[in-house]
Parts: structure tokens; C-alpha cells; sequence
């Protein structure tokens, strides 16, 4: 019969992830995330998925990041019921990242309505989903803990693994039986770098039938944290005397990794003080859910809150709330280190205040993830002159620094790490979530180095069958 896999997202890129399997008479996705960046996102999210998805069974949901999760309340919007599997960590993020983003999703669709009017003949799209649909998302979760098998279907067995990239970020190992025989599965999600600080390393995995791993950063190596420690340092001494650092950050993972950082770097005495704005909602919700995690956090990420919490003389830190609040940043011209989302500088409060500093030499920009093909934020790592904010164009005098070590997400060597533990390789490997050449790349660094039998890079629709 075979079990079959179709790359709907991520395949050749880095955005979307969304893979459909038909298994044990089931058919579900593991992921069911927004296309983000390209020019043709929209129209992308808009087709991605169809009534029949309203009769897929279940979805299993590696991570909260909405190029995971996103288009969740797109799926209910087109009638599906099922249950979606999440850790517990995860369905809590989820709670208030798929509302932020139906908010947004409205908010543009809003604003379409404006050009539309002063546009005579152009019509207005409607949003792409909206706080209803969200709401109806939010209720199909169903969550499982770590290490803990669970039955989404007759025939079919899960089971979540930490995959260290972000609070509740998971592995994910399926079992089909089918006849005598049983096949395993493993999907990687995202893989966080082995020895960051805040989240224990990635879970090894010892044996698959066939693999589906990401390969964000398979074409090079971070810099260590020491070196990454030196860098940031360097950047923020330079900078705060004279002027201000933004730092776009995602609202989950990154936000709170940056925190720790800066609060370690404050406490060896090796940055001025620091004056700290989170400037997102949604970071200052995460933030806080991550605090009721904290047993499942470091010994070090909990001792340093509890410092930081005690020497505000040392580093302050202000979550802002209102828009006036954020605004109110702007007038600070030199000492503030503005940390706000999003973390490719598409959306969010991030663009205002790049739009107040990027004129001015005195600014840093510190980059500390990815930024997809068609982002503002690869303009901007890319060495842009000049950028488009708010239909105006806006110059960049500003310092643009890429800090890679703080990354959520493996390098090449943590792949190849993570992928050597395999004490049974896979029959069938599938690189995915990695711009087309890096993803090929690696595929053949895995076959040359590890000798992983058979590794593919799978097209953007395209369908394998296994077994």
C-alpha cells in the first residue's frame, strides 16, 4: 500500500513548512505553516489549501513559529475539526501567536480597504483569516507531553522529542503499521544549535525508515558563543554612547535567547548599562510563558532572570504595551537597545523604529536569525542603500550586524551531528526548509560524509511514495 509523502511547503525554501502524508487509510499534516517573504506569499497562503483539507484527520504540529503554524486557522477556516498535536509549551505559544497573526492579517486587509477607496476599481482582498478563524484553531489542540506515545489513528503512533530550537519545539517520530511490518518516520522540525543557552540540545534519534530534515544553515558554520559573546559585546559598547541598537527579533525563542545574553553580558561587567525595551506584545506574552516554564529550562537561563531580576542598576528592561508607549522610544536618541518583532522586519513595531534610526550613523542594526529571500531584513544584511517603510524611502546610514551565533537554528555541523546518531541510517532521506542550493549542498555533504543512502531534495508539490 506505502505511505505517502507530499512537500506542500519548505521544499527548496526556507518558509511554509507543510508536509501531507497518506498512511493507514489517513491522510494529515505534520506542520501547516504561512509562506513568508516572497513576493507571491499571499497568493500562495490564499491557494495552499482547499476545501478537501477540511477531510484531512489530524495535524501534528512540531512548533509554535508561524512558518510552522500559521496557517492553522486557515484550515479552519476551510472547515477542518480534527484534532491538532502539539506539546504543551507549544499549544500555549500558539494561544497567542495565531491571534497576533489574524490581527495582522485583518489590520492588512483593512488597510487594502483604504487604498482601495482612494484606488477607484481595485478591489479589496478579504484577510487571509481572522481572529474568528484563530479562535476555532485554538480549540482543535490537543496536547502531549515529551517522550510520551500517543495514537492519533488506528494504524498510526507518535511520539514528540525536544528539538531545542524554541519552548516546546519538537521531533517528531511516526509509526505506521502496516501488516507485520512497521515503519518509522521522523520528522525534524527545526533543530536548535547543540550548547545555546535557555534549551537543552536536540534530542538524538537513533533509527528511521525515512527522514525529513531541515536544512536552514547547512552551508556554514556559526560562530561560537564565546565569539558571538565578543561580537555583540564589541557592537553594543561601540554603539550606546552615541546612539541606539535594534535588534528585530521573533517574538518566540529569539526574543528571550537575546535577553539572556545581554543579561549575562551585563553581569560580567563587559557592556555599559543597559537600557532594554521589548517593544511587542507578543514577545512580553511569550516572555512570560516562558517564565512558567522554567523547570524545563536550564539551571543557568533561571539563575540569570533571578540576577537580572535583582541588579536593575546593571540592566533594566521595559516590556511596552501601548502604542504610545513605542512611540515614545523614538525620542530616545542614544543608551536604548530596542528589541522588537518581527524578526525579518516584515511586520511589527521593529519597522517604525528602523524607519526612526536607520538614518543615523550612530545606529546599529544587529541581525540575530535568518531572514528569508524578499525580506526587509535581508535588504538589510544584504547591504541596501535605501528602503521602502511606510510608502517612503527611507536611507540606511545605520551599522548592520549579523550576530550568527545566536541563531535558534543548527548549523551545519549540529546537522551533521544530530544526523550521525543515527545508528540505523534512513532508507530515504528528504532535505527540506533550506534555500534550494543550500538544501542540495547538504544533501550531498550527507551522502559523501555519513553515507546516508539515498538523500533528495523534493520540488515544491511534489509527492514520494515510500515502503
Amino acid at each position: 500500500m506505502g505511505i505517502g509523502i507530499t512537500f506542500r511547503g519548505a521544499a527548496g525554501e526556507v518558509t511554509g513548512s507543510c508536509f501531507e502524508v497518506a498512511a493507514a487509510g489517513r491522510r494529515f499534516l505534520v506542520d501547516c505553516g504561512l509562506v513568508q517573504g516572497d513576493r507571491d506569499a499571499d497568493e500562495r497562503n490564499r491557494s495552499a489549501l482547499a476545501p478537501r483539507d477540511a477531510a484531512l484527520d489530524f495535524v501534528v504540529l512540531t512548533h509554535a513559529h508561524i512558518d510552522h503554524a500559521g496557517l492553522l486557522p486557515r484550515l479552519a477556516a476551510v472547515g477542518f475539526r480534527g484534532p491538532v498535536y502539539a506539546t504543551p509549551a507549544t499549544a500555549d505559544l500558539c494561544a497567542v501567536m495565531l491571534p497576533d497573526a489574524a490581527y495582522i492579517q485583518e489590520k492588512d486587509a483593512e488597510w487594502a480597504r483604504e487604498r482601495t477607496r482612494r484606488d477607484a476599481g481595485t478591489a479589496a482582498a478579504a484577510p487571509l483569516y481572522t481572529m474568528r478563524d484563530a479562535e476555532r484553531a485554538l480549540r482543535l489542540f490537543e496536547t502531549v507531553p515529551y517522550a510520551t506515545t500517543f495514537s492519533p489513528a488506528p494504524g498510526i503512533t507518535a511520539c514528540f522529542r525536544d528539538a531545542g530550537h524554541i519552548l516546546g519545539s519538537a521531533i517528531v517520530e511516526l509509526f505506521v503499521d502496516e501488516g507485520p511490518r512497521r515503519f518509522k518516520l521522523v520528522c525534524s522540525g527545526d533543530l536548535g544549535q547543540p550548547g545555546r543557552p535557555v534549551l537543552p540540545d536536540p534530542t538524538p534519534i537513533g533509527e528511521a525508515d525515512a527522514l525529513i530534515v531541515e536544512s536552514t544553515y547547512g552551508d556554514r558554520m556559526h560562530r561560537t558563543l564565546a565569539q558571538t559573546y565578543d561580537e555583540l559585546a564589541a557592537v553594543l559598547t561601540a554603539t550606546l554612547p552615541r546612539g541606539n541598537a535594534i535588534v528585530p527579533a521573533f517574538a518566540v525563542g529569539r526574543t528571550q535567547e537575546v535577553l539572556h545574553v545581554l543579561a549575562d553580558l551585563a553581569r560580567q561587567g563587559r557592556v555599559p548599562r543597559l537600557n532594554v525595551f521589548v517593544d511587542s506584545p507578543l514577545a512580553t506574552k511569550a516572555t512570560a510563558i516562558t517564565a512558567r516554564y522554567a523547570p524545563i529550562l536550564d539551571r543557568e537561563s533561571r539563575d540569570l532572570a533571578a540576577w537580572q531580576a535583582a541588579h536593575p542598576e546593571r540592566m533594566s528592561v521595559s516590556f511596552t504595551e501601548s502604542v504610545q508607549d513605542s512611540m515614545a522610544i523614538n525620542a530616545i536618541r542614544s543608551g536604548a537597545v530596542i528589541v522588537a518583532a518581527s524578526g525579518m522586519c516584515d511586520a511589527g513595531r521593529v519597522r517604525h523604529h528602523l524607519r526612526h534610526n536607520l538614518p543615523h550613523e550612530t545606529t546599529a542594526v544587529i541581525i540575530t536569525g535568518f531572514q528569508a529571500a524578499g525580506t526587509l531584513g535581508r535588504s538589510l544584511v544584504d547591504g541596501a542603500r535605501s528602503v521602502r517603510l511606510f510608502r517612503e524611502d527611507v536611507p540606511v546610514r545605520a551599522s548592520v550586524h549579523t550576530i550568527g551565533g545566536l541563531s535558534a537554528h543548527a548549523d551545519q555541523g549540529a546537522l551533521l551531528g544530530w544526523l550521525g546518531a543515527f545508528r540505523r541510517k534512513p532508507a530515504r532521506t528528504f532535505v527540506v526548509h533550506g534555500e534550494r542550493g543550500v538544501a542540495e549542498g547538504f544533501a550531498t555533504l550527507v551522502r559523501q560524509r555519513l553515507g546516508f543512502p539515498a538523500v533528495d531534495v523534493p520540488a515544491l508539490g511534489e509527492r514520494i511514495v515510500l515502503g
